[in-house]
Protein backbone atom coordinates (compact mmCIF):
# COMPACT_ATOMS: atom_id res chain seq x y z
CA UNK A 1 0.00 0.00 0.00
CA UNK A 2 0.96 3.85 -0.89
CA UNK A 3 1.79 5.91 1.81
CA UNK A 4 -0.78 8.31 2.84
CA UNK A 5 0.65 11.16 1.10
CA UNK A 6 2.46 9.30 -2.55
CA UNK A 7 0.82 10.72 -5.26
CA UNK A 8 -1.92 9.19 -7.02
CA UNK A 9 0.01 8.98 -10.75
CA UNK A 10 -1.27 6.21 -11.38
CA UNK A 11 -4.97 7.46 -11.93
CA UNK A 12 -6.65 9.62 -14.56
CA UNK A 13 -9.16 11.71 -13.72
CA UNK A 14 -11.33 12.40 -17.05
CA UNK A 15 -14.16 14.84 -17.35
CA UNK A 16 -16.14 14.59 -20.26
CA UNK A 17 -16.95 17.93 -21.37
CA UNK A 18 -20.29 19.70 -23.90
CA UNK A 19 -19.99 23.44 -23.60
CA UNK A 20 -19.65 23.46 -19.79
CA UNK A 21 -17.16 26.58 -19.70
CA UNK A 22 -19.37 27.61 -16.91
CA UNK A 23 -18.86 24.70 -15.00
CA UNK A 24 -14.87 24.22 -15.71
CA UNK A 25 -14.37 27.40 -14.05
CA UNK A 26 -16.43 26.36 -10.97
CA UNK A 27 -15.34 23.53 -10.20
CA UNK A 28 -12.17 22.40 -12.47
CA UNK A 29 -10.12 23.70 -9.35
CA UNK A 30 -11.12 22.00 -6.49
CA UNK A 31 -10.34 19.07 -8.57
CA UNK A 32 -6.45 20.55 -9.11
CA UNK A 33 -6.38 21.46 -5.88
CA UNK A 34 -7.45 18.14 -4.12
CA UNK A 35 -6.95 15.14 -6.46
CA UNK A 36 -3.08 14.20 -5.03
CA UNK A 37 -1.11 14.22 -8.03
CA UNK A 38 -3.29 12.04 -9.98
CA UNK A 39 -3.78 13.65 -14.22
CA UNK A 40 -6.39 15.73 -15.07
CA UNK A 41 -7.67 15.23 -18.14
CA UNK A 42 -10.51 16.79 -20.03
CA UNK A 43 -12.08 14.77 -23.02
CA UNK A 44 -14.17 17.86 -24.52
CA UNK A 45 -16.92 16.83 -26.90
CA UNK A 46 -16.52 19.24 -29.69
CA UNK A 47 -17.92 22.26 -27.87
CA UNK A 48 -19.43 25.31 -29.46
CA UNK A 49 -18.72 27.78 -26.48
CA UNK A 50 -15.20 28.68 -25.24
CA UNK A 51 -14.46 25.65 -23.33
CA UNK A 52 -11.41 24.82 -25.23
CA UNK A 53 -9.97 28.93 -24.44
CA UNK A 54 -11.55 28.35 -20.80
CA UNK A 55 -8.73 25.51 -20.34
CA UNK A 56 -5.84 26.68 -22.79
CA UNK A 57 -5.87 30.17 -21.01
CA UNK A 58 -7.03 29.66 -17.38
CA UNK A 59 -6.05 25.66 -16.53
CA UNK A 60 -2.75 25.14 -18.60
CA UNK A 61 -1.93 22.27 -16.80
CA UNK A 62 -5.11 19.92 -17.80
CA UNK A 63 -4.67 17.83 -20.40
CA UNK A 64 -7.46 18.19 -23.19
CA UNK A 65 -8.52 15.82 -25.91
CA UNK A 66 -10.65 17.41 -28.83
CA UNK A 67 -12.80 15.23 -30.26
CA UNK A 68 -14.38 16.36 -33.48
CA UNK A 69 -18.06 15.72 -32.80
CA UNK A 70 -20.49 15.59 -29.67
CA UNK A 71 -20.10 11.78 -29.29
CA UNK A 72 -22.00 11.57 -26.24
CA UNK A 73 -21.66 10.20 -22.64
CA UNK A 74 -20.15 6.68 -24.15
CA UNK A 75 -18.81 7.26 -26.85
CA UNK A 76 -16.85 10.13 -25.65
CA UNK A 77 -15.64 8.73 -22.69
CA UNK A 78 -14.51 5.51 -24.98
CA UNK A 79 -13.09 7.56 -26.97
CA UNK A 80 -11.17 9.29 -24.92
CA UNK A 81 -10.20 6.18 -22.35
CA UNK A 82 -8.76 4.44 -25.61
CA UNK A 83 -6.25 7.37 -25.92
CA UNK A 84 -5.37 7.10 -21.82
CA UNK A 85 -2.85 4.91 -20.27
CA UNK A 86 -3.55 4.58 -16.65
CA UNK A 87 -4.14 1.82 -13.71
CA UNK A 88 -7.16 3.53 -12.88
CA UNK A 89 -9.78 5.80 -14.43
CA UNK A 90 -11.84 8.51 -12.64
CA UNK A 91 -14.95 8.56 -14.53
CA UNK A 92 -16.18 12.41 -13.19
CA UNK A 93 -18.88 14.73 -14.44
CA UNK A 94 -17.71 18.56 -15.00
CA UNK A 95 -20.34 19.43 -12.14
CA UNK A 96 -19.21 17.79 -9.17
CA UNK A 97 -17.38 19.75 -6.04
CA UNK A 98 -14.30 17.33 -4.92
CA UNK A 99 -13.65 17.55 -1.50
CA UNK A 100 -9.67 17.11 -0.18
CA UNK A 101 -8.31 13.47 -0.21
CA UNK A 102 -11.60 12.50 -1.76
CA UNK A 103 -9.71 9.84 -4.62
CA UNK A 104 -7.26 8.22 -1.79
CA UNK A 105 -10.05 5.93 -0.29
CA UNK A 106 -11.45 5.03 -3.48
CA UNK A 107 -7.60 3.94 -5.12
CA UNK A 108 -6.93 2.09 -1.49
CA UNK A 109 -10.02 0.07 -1.80
CA UNK A 110 -9.40 -1.00 -5.03
CA UNK A 111 -5.37 -1.82 -3.87
CA UNK A 112 -6.69 -3.67 -1.33
CA UNK A 113 -9.45 -5.83 -2.75
CA UNK A 114 -8.73 -7.10 -6.61
CA UNK A 115 -11.53 -8.57 -7.09
CA UNK A 116 -13.10 -4.65 -6.98
CA UNK A 117 -13.21 -3.46 -11.10
CA UNK A 118 -15.52 -0.02 -9.95
CA UNK A 119 -16.26 2.15 -6.95
CA UNK A 120 -17.76 5.04 -6.31
CA UNK A 121 -17.85 7.99 -3.06
CA UNK A 122 -20.81 8.95 -1.48
CA UNK A 123 -22.95 11.66 -3.38
CA UNK A 124 -24.67 14.72 -1.86
CA UNK A 125 -26.62 17.47 -3.77
CA UNK A 126 -24.05 20.53 -4.20
CA UNK A 127 -27.50 22.77 -3.73
CA UNK A 128 -28.09 21.29 -0.24
CA UNK A 129 -25.27 19.69 1.00
CA UNK A 130 -27.07 17.76 4.22
CA UNK A 131 -29.28 15.70 1.42
CA UNK A 132 -28.21 12.65 -0.97
CA UNK A 133 -28.28 13.41 -4.38
CA UNK A 134 -29.66 11.37 -7.23
CA UNK A 135 -27.35 10.42 -9.19
CA UNK A 136 -25.73 7.84 -6.91
CA UNK A 137 -26.65 8.79 -3.44
CA UNK A 138 -25.10 6.35 -0.76
CA UNK A 139 -24.51 3.45 -3.55
CA UNK A 140 -26.76 2.77 -6.24
CA UNK A 141 -29.16 -0.55 -6.48
CA UNK A 142 -31.37 -2.20 -8.77
CA UNK A 143 -34.77 -4.10 -7.97
CA UNK A 144 -36.14 -7.58 -9.57
CA UNK A 145 -37.39 -5.75 -12.29
CA UNK A 146 -33.72 -4.10 -13.18
CA UNK A 147 -35.41 -0.32 -11.82
CA UNK A 148 -32.46 1.51 -10.46
CA UNK A 149 -32.56 3.43 -6.78
CA UNK A 150 -30.05 4.09 -4.23
CA UNK A 151 -29.48 4.06 -0.70
CA UNK A 152 -30.63 7.42 0.54
CA UNK A 153 -33.02 7.61 -2.81
CA UNK A 154 -36.28 6.18 -3.74
CA UNK A 155 -37.33 7.54 -6.84
CA UNK A 156 -37.48 11.23 -6.23
CA UNK A 157 -37.27 11.27 -2.61
CA UNK A 158 -34.11 11.79 -1.07
CA UNK A 159 -33.01 10.81 2.42
CA UNK A 160 -30.82 13.47 4.98
CA UNK A 161 -26.79 12.20 5.46
CA UNK A 162 -27.26 11.81 8.83
CA UNK A 163 -23.78 9.19 9.04
CA UNK A 164 -26.16 6.41 8.16
CA UNK A 165 -24.32 5.18 4.89
CA UNK A 166 -20.54 5.92 5.81
CA UNK A 167 -19.80 2.19 5.41
CA UNK A 168 -18.09 0.40 2.26
CA UNK A 169 -19.93 -2.54 0.92
CA UNK A 170 -20.74 -3.78 -2.63
CA UNK A 171 -23.44 -2.56 -4.93
CA UNK A 172 -25.34 -3.44 -7.63
CA UNK A 173 -23.56 -0.45 -9.63
CA UNK A 174 -21.80 3.31 -9.12
CA UNK A 175 -22.30 6.29 -10.74
CA UNK A 176 -21.18 7.67 -13.80
CA UNK A 177 -20.95 11.28 -12.31
CA UNK A 178 -18.00 9.95 -9.96
CA UNK A 179 -16.69 6.30 -10.55
CA UNK A 180 -12.69 4.62 -9.89
CA UNK A 181 -12.41 1.87 -12.62
CA UNK A 182 -9.65 -0.20 -13.25
CA UNK A 183 -8.28 0.54 -16.96
CA UNK A 184 -7.83 -3.57 -17.41
CA UNK A 185 -11.80 -4.21 -16.21
CA UNK A 186 -13.07 -0.93 -18.51
CA UNK A 187 -10.92 -2.33 -21.86
CA UNK A 188 -11.63 -5.82 -20.72
CA UNK A 189 -15.42 -5.19 -21.47
CA UNK A 190 -15.21 -2.87 -24.13
CA UNK A 191 -15.89 0.56 -22.14
CA UNK A 192 -19.68 1.81 -22.05
CA UNK A 193 -22.52 0.57 -24.52
CA UNK A 194 -22.38 3.07 -27.15
CA UNK A 195 -25.91 2.48 -28.28
CA UNK A 196 -27.06 3.93 -25.17
CA UNK A 197 -25.74 7.40 -26.12
CA UNK A 198 -26.39 8.27 -22.41
CA UNK A 199 -28.46 7.71 -19.19
CA UNK A 200 -28.01 4.14 -17.52
CA UNK A 201 -25.09 3.05 -19.26
CA UNK A 202 -23.00 3.11 -15.88
CA UNK A 203 -25.72 0.90 -14.90
CA UNK A 204 -25.07 -1.55 -17.55
CA UNK A 205 -21.23 -1.20 -16.92
CA UNK A 206 -21.73 -2.30 -13.74
CA UNK A 207 -24.02 -5.26 -14.33
CA UNK A 208 -21.64 -6.45 -17.12
CA UNK A 209 -18.97 -6.45 -14.51
CA UNK A 210 -20.52 -8.47 -11.92
CA UNK A 211 -21.75 -11.02 -14.56
CA UNK A 212 -17.98 -11.25 -15.72
CA UNK A 213 -17.26 -12.04 -11.69
CA UNK A 214 -16.22 -8.64 -11.24
CA UNK A 215 -17.41 -6.32 -7.90
CA UNK A 216 -18.66 -3.05 -7.33
CA UNK A 217 -18.71 -1.15 -4.48
CA UNK A 218 -19.61 2.10 -2.82
CA UNK A 219 -17.09 3.72 -0.34
CA UNK A 220 -18.65 5.99 2.49
CA UNK A 221 -15.28 7.56 3.47
CA UNK A 222 -15.08 9.70 0.51
CA UNK A 223 -17.80 12.63 -0.15
CA UNK A 224 -18.52 14.77 -3.03
CA UNK A 225 -21.29 17.01 -4.41
CA UNK A 226 -22.96 16.95 -7.46
CA UNK A 227 -25.15 19.64 -8.92
CA UNK A 228 -26.79 16.87 -10.83
CA UNK A 229 -29.36 17.64 -14.57
CA UNK A 230 -26.86 19.62 -16.50
CA UNK A 231 -27.31 17.90 -19.42
CA UNK A 232 -31.36 16.83 -19.12
CA UNK A 233 -33.08 17.67 -16.93
CA UNK A 234 -35.54 15.09 -15.62
CA UNK A 235 -38.65 17.04 -17.11
CA UNK A 236 -36.81 16.69 -20.43
CA UNK A 237 -38.93 13.72 -23.03
CA UNK A 238 -35.16 13.49 -24.48
CA UNK A 239 -34.26 12.29 -20.74
CA UNK A 240 -37.80 10.21 -20.66
CA UNK A 241 -36.59 8.52 -24.11
CA UNK A 242 -33.20 7.61 -23.16
CA UNK A 243 -34.60 6.39 -20.08
CA UNK A 244 -37.07 3.99 -20.81
CA UNK A 245 -35.28 3.05 -23.94
CA UNK A 246 -32.15 1.89 -22.50
CA UNK A 247 -33.85 0.45 -19.40
CA UNK A 248 -35.40 -2.40 -21.89
CA UNK A 249 -31.91 -2.66 -23.22
CA UNK A 250 -30.38 -2.80 -20.02
CA UNK A 251 -32.74 -5.57 -18.94
CA UNK A 252 -32.79 -7.40 -22.03
CA UNK A 253 -28.67 -7.69 -22.14
CA UNK A 254 -28.03 -8.62 -18.74
CA UNK A 255 -30.87 -10.61 -17.20
CA UNK A 256 -30.33 -14.67 -16.83
CA UNK A 257 -32.18 -16.23 -19.17
CA UNK A 258 -34.55 -17.95 -16.41
CA UNK A 259 -35.29 -14.79 -15.62
CA UNK A 260 -35.62 -12.62 -18.84
CA UNK A 261 -39.18 -13.01 -20.64
CA UNK A 262 -40.83 -12.37 -17.49
CA UNK A 263 -39.03 -9.38 -15.97
CA UNK A 264 -39.23 -8.14 -20.09
CA UNK A 265 -43.19 -8.70 -20.72
CA UNK A 266 -43.44 -6.96 -16.53
CA UNK A 267 -40.91 -4.03 -17.85
CA UNK A 268 -43.04 -3.05 -21.09
CA UNK A 269 -46.51 -3.68 -18.81
CA UNK A 270 -45.21 -1.18 -16.49
CA UNK A 271 -43.95 1.36 -19.02
CA UNK A 272 -47.15 1.76 -21.01
CA UNK A 273 -48.99 2.16 -17.27
CA UNK A 274 -46.17 5.41 -16.90
CA UNK A 275 -47.20 6.17 -20.39
CA UNK A 276 -51.17 6.09 -19.61
CA UNK A 277 -50.28 8.41 -16.55
CA UNK A 278 -48.52 10.85 -18.18
CA UNK A 279 -51.53 10.74 -20.61
CA UNK A 280 -53.65 11.25 -17.85
CA UNK A 281 -52.12 14.47 -16.66
CA UNK A 282 -52.04 15.92 -19.73
CA UNK A 283 -48.61 15.07 -20.30
CA UNK A 284 -48.50 13.70 -24.09
CA UNK A 285 -44.80 14.78 -24.80
CA UNK A 286 -43.39 12.03 -22.35
CA UNK A 287 -46.24 9.57 -23.38
CA UNK A 288 -44.54 9.82 -27.06
CA UNK A 289 -41.16 9.64 -25.66
CA UNK A 290 -42.05 6.19 -23.64
CA UNK A 291 -43.84 5.23 -27.80
CA UNK A 292 -40.87 5.90 -29.25
CA UNK A 293 -38.48 4.27 -27.01
CA UNK A 294 -40.35 0.95 -27.00
CA UNK A 295 -40.26 1.33 -31.45
CA UNK A 296 -36.55 1.90 -31.45
CA UNK A 297 -35.72 -0.55 -29.04
CA UNK A 298 -37.48 -2.96 -31.35
CA UNK A 299 -36.25 -1.87 -34.06
CA UNK A 300 -32.50 -2.62 -32.74
CA UNK A 301 -33.59 -6.01 -31.11
CA UNK A 302 -31.16 -7.92 -33.60
CA UNK A 303 -28.29 -5.60 -32.24
CA UNK A 304 -28.99 -6.16 -28.69
CA UNK A 305 -29.94 -10.15 -28.99
CA UNK A 306 -25.90 -9.88 -30.26
CA UNK A 307 -24.90 -7.89 -27.53
CA UNK A 308 -26.79 -10.46 -25.21
CA UNK A 309 -24.65 -13.47 -26.52
CA UNK A 310 -21.62 -11.59 -27.14
CA UNK A 311 -21.65 -12.38 -22.57
CA UNK A 312 -23.37 -15.25 -22.24
CA UNK A 313 -22.56 -16.02 -18.39
CA UNK A 314 -25.25 -14.53 -16.33
CA UNK A 315 -26.15 -14.42 -12.16
CA UNK A 316 -29.69 -14.94 -11.03
CA UNK A 317 -31.24 -11.98 -9.11
CA UNK A 318 -30.41 -13.87 -5.82
CA UNK A 319 -26.57 -13.84 -6.66
CA UNK A 320 -26.24 -10.01 -7.43
CA UNK A 321 -25.41 -7.93 -4.60
CA UNK A 322 -27.21 -4.51 -4.04
CA UNK A 323 -30.67 -6.07 -5.57
CA UNK A 324 -33.93 -6.01 -4.16
CA UNK A 325 -35.65 -9.55 -4.83
CA UNK A 326 -39.03 -7.53 -5.29
CA UNK A 327 -40.58 -4.34 -6.85
CA UNK A 328 -39.70 -1.40 -5.71
CA UNK A 329 -42.36 0.43 -7.76
CA UNK A 330 -45.07 -1.78 -5.59
CA UNK A 331 -42.79 -1.27 -2.32
CA UNK A 332 -42.79 2.69 -3.16
CA UNK A 333 -46.57 3.62 -4.84
CA UNK A 334 -48.15 0.93 -2.91
CA UNK A 335 -46.54 0.00 0.27
CA UNK A 336 -45.69 4.13 0.43
CA UNK A 337 -42.15 2.65 1.61
CA UNK A 338 -39.38 6.32 1.17
CA UNK A 339 -36.30 5.37 2.86
CA UNK A 340 -34.01 2.59 1.87
CA UNK A 341 -33.70 1.32 5.80
CA UNK A 342 -37.84 0.60 5.24
CA UNK A 343 -36.79 -2.53 3.25
CA UNK A 344 -36.41 -5.19 4.31
CA UNK A 345 -32.80 -6.77 4.49
CA UNK A 346 -34.09 -10.17 3.69
CA UNK A 347 -35.48 -8.76 0.35
CA UNK A 348 -31.47 -8.77 -0.35
CA UNK A 349 -30.77 -12.50 -0.87
CA UNK A 350 -27.13 -11.98 -2.22
CA UNK A 351 -26.75 -9.03 0.31
CA UNK A 352 -27.83 -11.39 3.37
CA UNK A 353 -25.36 -14.96 1.79
CA UNK A 354 -22.29 -12.61 1.35
CA UNK A 355 -21.88 -15.10 -1.76
CA UNK A 356 -23.02 -13.49 -4.61
CA UNK A 357 -19.59 -12.27 -6.07
CA UNK A 358 -18.04 -16.15 -6.04
CA UNK A 359 -21.22 -17.27 -6.67
CA UNK A 360 -21.50 -18.33 -10.84
CA UNK A 361 -24.14 -19.54 -12.85
CA UNK A 362 -24.12 -19.95 -16.02
CA UNK A 363 -26.30 -18.73 -18.45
Amino acid sequence: MLPANYPLTDVAVVILNWNGAALLRQFLPAVLACSDGARIIVADNASTDESVQVLAQEFPTVEVLRHTENLGFCEGYNQALRQLEAKYYMLLNSDVAVTPGWLRPLRQLLEERPAVAACQPKIRAHADPTMFEYAGAGGGYLDRLGYPFCRGRLFDTLEKDLGQYDDARPVAWATGACMLVRAEAWHALGGLETAFFAHMEEIDLCWRLWNAGREVWYHGGSTVYHVGGGTLHKSNPRKTYLNFRNGLALVYKNVHSQELWGIMATRVALDWVAALRFLSQGNTADAKAIARAHRDFLRKLSYWRQRRRAAPHKLLTRQRPGVYDGSLVWAYFAKEIRAFSQLSSHDFPADQANTAASEKLTD
